[in-house]
């Protein structure tokens, strides 16, 4: 099942409000990559947001369940409530220097 735009809108228009404006997602094969300040930090997957685990997320997310994405994709931490926008912006600062750059294409 691919997630819904209407959810995918409602989740990057909340995590906006937590960030200030700097979220967004790119569709990739009936699924959404979420970038935070052209970071990824996860996606969206069968209207679940999920997003990777690094060490200030297990940190931050410390009982969130692990999730599979899709099939043999790494697992993801789940986040539950996308409203919590002081837990957003907290968990997206704390994760942001450790994710890698945004690779540019080779033209």
């Amino acid at each position: 099942m691919a997630s819904s735009k209407e959810h995918v809108n409602y989740v990057i228009e909340q995590l906006n409000i937590a960030t200030d404006g700097n979220v967004s997602s790119r569709a990739m094969m009936g699924e959404y990559v979420v970038y935070f300040r052209d970071k990824v930090v996860g996606g969206i997957y069968d209207d679940r947001l999920l997003v990777k685990v690094t060490k200030a997320s297990e940190e931050l997310l410390s009982g969130a369940p692990l999730e599979l994405p899709y099939e043999g994709a790494k697992m993801m931490l789940k986040i539950e409530n996308v409203e919590d926008h002081t837990q957003m912006r907290d968990l997206f600062e704390a994760m942001y220097p450790e994710l890698p750059a945004r690779k540019t294409k080779k033209k």
